[in-house]
């Protein structure tokens, strides 16, 4: 049985039954990504073993390509989301979010590293600067769909959002710093390595968005295409700067999420209304292949190691790297309490740190200490915000609720 034709299999069956429950998907206690990532632990090596394939551990550049091709897709789709004014309308929150609270994030999450297992400081940093960002993927669980627009105001779905495509990007300064601490490379070569791939991703993803949008107007107003490959443009065109981002060897995440906004900012309203549709459906099904495979390689017998250190530091990083943060920045954010705590909670660990904990396996060399308790934290994320996204939403619901019917109580 080829692993191949087993997988394209269990894809496509996952899709059709969530095609077929999609308009109640939402309100249950489960995500897309969560399903998939069971059905892969079902499926992979520990449990039925008809997924033959090597743990991240022994194989963490797998992973490391698709993680890419993902958050590439998801950031773009994220840039996509809303309308360009309220980008704008977002830039200071957004500042602070990613000038502010963002380190604050890796570096609570590395104190809780050398807190919980006594490693060294470096490897310490690696694990936090990884796990730092916002998942765009996983937070869409919670703010996208019908549900989400009924139960959340508009404010706290757009804040999140855009700071997940950010700082999926954004956190590359951050992990090449770790990586000057704990591998060889130089301050002035990582000084280096970072203006070049921010600055070159901002330039790549400025000119191919700008570019594709207005050819997409030009072909529009002389009729050039036809309506079927109109629908995948921006996911080509995603695609298309990925590519190129390898070839400058500059950021492609935040060349991708670059490209959106400028493709947002220089399109019309009707050519941005319809990507977003197509863009939203590919979003929810593209994480598919993605977790099935992540859950077939997810390094059982290095976490066996790990002990209970991996278990305390699991559960502090997903209650204090982030709710805590948000909540002594809400005034400067304008958030009310509700709103600060809802989203330092769904700040999800997820395809991004897969992403930067495979790059750093790359370049520092495969640690399976670091491999082995960073998908721990993504594993217990995707479970935690997946179970807890529909509740979550709820609760929210009925405390605006109860404040609509006694106002003194917001106050």
């Amino acid at each position: 049985m080829s692993t191949l034709d087993l997988l394209l299999a269990t894809v496509g069956a996952l899709g059709v039954v969530i095609v077929a429950v999609s308009a109640r998907l939402h309100r249950w206690p489960v995500s897309e990504p969560l399903i998939a990532l069971g059905v892969g632990i079902v499926l992979g090596p520990v449990v039925l073993g008809v997924l033959d394939v090597p743990d991240i551990v022994t194989d963490p550049s797998t992973l490391h390509r698709g993680a890419e091709i993902l958050l590439g897709i998801s950031v773009m789709g994220v840039a996509l989301r809303y309308p360009f004014s309220a980008i704008r309308r977002h830039w200071r929150r957004l500042t602070l979010l990613l000038v502010v609270v963002m380190p604050a994030m890796a570096l609570i999450s590395t104190g809780l590293a050398i807190w919980a297992l006594g490693i060294p400081f470096a490897v310490a940093l690696l694990f936090g600067t990884a796990i730092c960002p916002t998942d765009p993927v996983l937070s869409s669980a919670a703010v996208t769909g019908d549900a989400a627009e009924r139960d959340l105001p508009e404010d706290d779905r757009q804040l999140l959002s855009l700071e997940s495509g950010a700082n999926d990007g954004l956190a590359l300064p951050l992990v090449v710093v770790a990586l000057a601490v704990a591998t060889p490379l130089t301050a002035g070569q990582a000084a280096a390595e970072i203006g070049w791939q921010i600055l070159g991703a901002l330039g790549l993803g400025v000119l191919a968005g700008v570019s594709a949008a207005r050819a997409l107007h030009f072909s529009e107003r002389h009729h050039a295409a036809e309506n079927g490959p109109i629908l995948l443009f921006t996911l080509l065109l995603a695609l298309l700067v990925l590519g190129g981002s390898g070839l400058l060897g500059v950021n492609g995440v935040f060349a991708a999420f670059v490209s959106g906004l400028a493709f947002n900012l220089t399109s019309v309203g009707d050519e941005r209304q319809v990507e977003v549709e197509i863009d939203e459906a590919v979003n929810q099904f593209a994480v598919l292949p993605f977790f099935l495979v992540l859950g077939a390689m997810l390094p059982w017998q290095q976490w066996e190691q790990l002990g209970w250190g991996a278990v305390f530091l699991t559960a502090a990083v997903l209650v204090l790297r982030r709710p805590p943060v948000l909540l002594a920045l809400m005034r400067p954010l304008g958030l009310r309490v509700r709103d600060a705590a809802f989203l330092g909670w769904f700040g999800p660990v997820g395809v991004a740190a897969v992403f930067y904990l495979t790059e750093e396996a790359s370049r520092a060399g495969p640690d399976p200490l670091l491999l082995g308790v960073g998908t721990l934290v993504v594993v217990a994320s995707t479970l935690a915000h997946g179970v807890s996204a529909a509740p979550g939403r709820a609760l929210f619901r009925a405390a605006e609720r109860r404040d609509d019917r006694d106002p003194d109580r917001s106050r």
